[in-house]
């Protein structure tokens, strides 16, 4: 009990102050009998408290004016020329956008009418005041600094991980993840790969959407994880340079079976990071690069699984892996004009996996070994990204035009080697994967502001293919199936619509919007395969979303939410190749896997103070046609299979709490909470390789959440510390339960030379504590498993800006 209450007490945060960005008014004045526009107009902007000048302007030829750089505040805007009554116009800085259209200010000698007027501000950091979106700053988490972007993560309110390692954000694993706002081939399209070799260095900010709006795609039912680069617009030549070094896997967790090879300890890291700035006149462009090396005991599961007829196999699944992830980023911003703009950025990543793993299988006593599977992986993966962003700006301030287009290639090189020693003989089997992924993006977005808000609207096209061929080369007594071999041919065509409209007054504030996709996938396979044929779909569907808020008062509000998304079965979820998790669980795609659709609703509460603030949210999501994963057995065989499946409809309710608050001038604290149940209705399937196999499941229901408390300390000497702790409760996953955990991280972070360089020291699970505990129940076995991977990491770093 002593060391959970120690836990709680000195636990974590993760948001920082908030910081409010510039405002920008347009509007244009008019003589109101001729609406002829009036030249030289004198513009005053004041505070309304005590009419402290804020801007001053005087309107151009056209009679138009733009007033930049406004925070939020309660404002009034004089218009005065000679022989007209002067207008005064009080504004109220909302937080909605960062663009306010007047439209036509009519100058007349009665007086005016005067209708309020607000204008919207983005917060940059913590909670959106619209609600729909948390951004954080990579900068602030030092408990992280150093290590790749899915560490980091794990640290956001909301944000958990799977037994597998992926992400999860209040309890759901359908997560878009998006790099500058885009989707990429490093991430996955429509799903979450890679994010562990993401380096943190690399990286600005993250986003996370809960409910997203229709200008976004319509995939991931938990919502949509943005993560923005770094790129730095000073004037003249700058940049910033840092490495980092850290240590992990200082103790064994747990011993070996015997007779296999050693666990990784002592696992060395290393992440040399370089960004580069040069802006003059029209020109800015940019340079980020980022090489990680890491050795990681990726994996260390000891499981026993126990079979309907009584045997009892002990096992270890023990993977070594070595991983260099290396990125670089290019690009140039062309001011063309004051109305023409054009961004390039390209965009290059390797990425190399080795893995040397050993599979041992005893019996229950381990007297008697009955099989021992090595294996090496050897993967590549190479990703290049073009892109290029037009943007028209018209003559009223925010009123944009955006045409982009991305084009990218990944190409997957994947060898597997392995060596299955038997009592009586030893048999070594091989396999190949080749894919090289092409996607094309054409983006049209449109924007304008109106006196109350902004109307906006685009379209998508997109366009994808992925060849997959798949060599197998069996030895000597091979489990390998080598008629599941040969080649795949995924593609999918995805033209999409959306109109998207924000109204804001005083008290209310409104969002709808509708977007419109056109899916069509099609999957070829080669006609011999022993199990799957060809298979595809394509629907229409409409997704709209609603976001309806009301302002109690200066510091409270209140929003509704309704969205309503899709989960795209990824090109993973239906390859049709098997793929040996370890010799005796197999994993293969399904191409008949179906898209699920999610409809949401949420209802969030916040209220700010000076020191800080209280966000809630109470959500509920209905998922139909849920994709999951099962696995079973094929009679008289040992041999598991898993396969994706589309099982009946599934729910997911909770409530998160987040508060944040400063307690003295140098602490301040954030918790959060996420408190949710899942439940899985009863459903049957078929799983149809290698042979087919009926599975039935009960319904299954389980409360869960996880705590997070995060606590900032702004010490003395430009020193600040941090230390985070998080508590996950027990949880579902298919045919199952994970059982609870807990970790504790901790950050110190000094500026040295005069501000110019930065040294921190960090630590990840500085207690050892976390693990992996599951229990699986198939159809004919049953699995009890604790993975004691490592996740226990030191690192020290040092940033140098110039």
């Amino acid at each position: 009990m002593m060391k959970y209450t120690i836990l709680f007490l000195l636990l974590p945060i993760l948001g920082s102050a908030q910081q409010i960005s510039k405002v920008t008014i347009s509007g244009t004045i008019n003589d109101s009998k001729t609406k002829v526009t009036i030249p030289f107009g004198n513009i005053q902007l004041k505070t309304i408290k005590d009419s402290t000048l804020i801007a001053e302007k005087v309107t151009d030829v056209y009679g138009q004016f733009k007033l930049t750089d406004i925070t939020s505040g309660k404002y009034m805007l004089t218009v005065s020329y000679m022989g007209y009554k002067k207008m005064e116009l009080p504004v109220l800085v909302g937080m909605l956008s960062a663009f306010l259209d007047l439209g036509n200010l009519d100058l007349e000698e009665d007086a005016q009418a005067l209708n309020e007027i607000k204008i919207f501000s983005n917060q940059v950091i913590g909670i959106s005041n619209k609600m729909d979106k948390k951004t954080f700053s990579v900068a602030d988490n030092m408990s992280q600094e150093g290590g790749s972007v899915l560490q980091v993560m794990k640290n956001l309110p909301g944000v958990s991980t799977t037994q597998d390692g992926k992400l999860e954000l209040r309890g759901s694993d359908k997560v878009a993840v998006l790099i500058d706002g885009k989707q990429t081939a490093i991430t996955g399209f429509g799903g979450q790969t890679g994010l562990d070799n993401i380096p943190a260095s690399a990286i600005e900010r993250i986003e996370i959407i809960n409910n997203p709006s229709a200008k976004f795609d319509a995939n991931g039912n938990a919502g949509i994880i943005n993560i923005i680069y770094k790129k730095n617009k000073q004037e003249g030549f700058n940049g910033k340079a840092g490495l980092t070094a850290g240590l992990g896997a200082l103790g064994q967790k747990k011993e070996n079976l015997p007779g296999i090879r050693p666990q990784y300890q002592n696992t060395p890291k290393i992440n040399p990071s370089l960004s580069l700035n040069y802006r003059k006149n029209k020109i800015n462009t940019f340079f980020q690069g980022d090489w990680l090396y890491t050795q990681t005991l990726n994996r260390n599961e000891f499981a026993e699984r126990t079979y309907d007829t009584g045997e009892i196999i002990r096992q270890q699944v023990k993977r070594n892996r070595i991983t260099t992830f290396a990125t670089a980023k290019a690009g140039l911003d062309w001011n063309v004009d004051e109305r023409n703009t054009l961004t390039v950025t390209v965009l290059f990543n390797r990425e190399k996996i080795t893995d040397r793993g050993d599979i041992p299988y005893f019996n229950q006593d381990l007297t008697i070994r009955s099989r021992l599977w090595q294996f090496l992986e050897d993967e590549v993966k190479y990703t290049t990204s073009a892109s290029a962003i037009y943007q028209h700006n018209f003559k009223q301030a925010g009123h944009t035009l955006n045409a982009s287009f991305n084009y990218t290639f990944h190409r997957e090189d994947e060898k597997y080697f392995f060596t299955n020693i038997m009592p009586t003989y030893i048999g070594e089997d091989s396999f190949k994967l080749l894919s090289d992924e092409q996607v094309a993006d054409l983006n049209v977005d449109y924007v304008r502001p109106l006196k109350h808000g902004r109307v906006e609207g685009g379209l998508k096209f997109r366009r994808r293919t992925i060849p997959v061929n798949m060599q197998f080369f069996p030895g000597l007594n091979s489990p390998v199936d080598i008629s599941a071999g040969g080649w795949a041919d995924y593609s999918e065509t995805i033209p999409a619509l959306y109109t998207n409209y924000v109204y804001e007054n005083n008290k209310f504030e409104l969002e709808a919007g509708l977007r419109v996709e056109y899916v069509k996938i099609a999957y070829k396979v080669n006609p011999n395969h022993n199990t799957y044929k060809s298979e595809g779909y394509d629907y229409a569907k409409p997704f709209p979303n609603l976001r309806i808020a009301y302002k109690l008062d200066d510091k409270n509000k209140i929003s509704l939410f309704y969205t309503r998304r899709v989960d795209r079965p990824n090109e993973v979820d239906i390859r049709i190749f098997p793929k040996y998790d370890e010799p005796e669980v197999i994993k293969v795609g399904n191409p008949a896997l179906r898209p699920q659709f999610t409809n949401s609703l949420e209802f969030g509460y916040k209220n700010n103070w000076d020191n800080g603030y209280f966000y809630s949210a109470l959500y509920h999501r209905i998922t139909d046609g849920t994709i999951t994963r099962i696995a079973t057995q094929v009679s008289g065989s040992t041999l598991i299979y898993n396969v994706f499946q589309n099982a009946e409809r599934s729910y997911n309710s909770g409530v998160e709490l987040i508060i944040k608050q400063d307690l003295v001038s140098w602490v301040s604290v954030n918790a959060n909470a996420n408190v949710y149940q899942n439940t899985i209705n009863a459903f049957q399937v078929e799983n149809k390789y290698p042979v087919p196999v009926t599975y039935r499941a009960a319904l299954q229901k389980l409360f869960s959440g996880n705590l997070k408390i995060n606590g900032l300390f702004h010490l003395p000497n430009k020193l600040e510390a941090q230390l985070t702790g998080t508590y996950l409760a027990p949880d579902i996953i298919p045919q199952g339960r994970i059982s609870s955990r807990y970790t504790v991280d901790l950050g110190i972070k000094k500026l040295v030379q005069k501000g110019a360089g930065e040294l921190f020291l960090n630590a990840t699970d500085l207690f050892n504590t976390l693990k992996i505990q599951k229990e699986i129940l198939g159809n004919g076995f049953k699995i009890k498993s604790t993975d004691y991977y490592e996740t226990q990491v030191f690192r020290i770093g040092y940033t140098y800006k110039f």
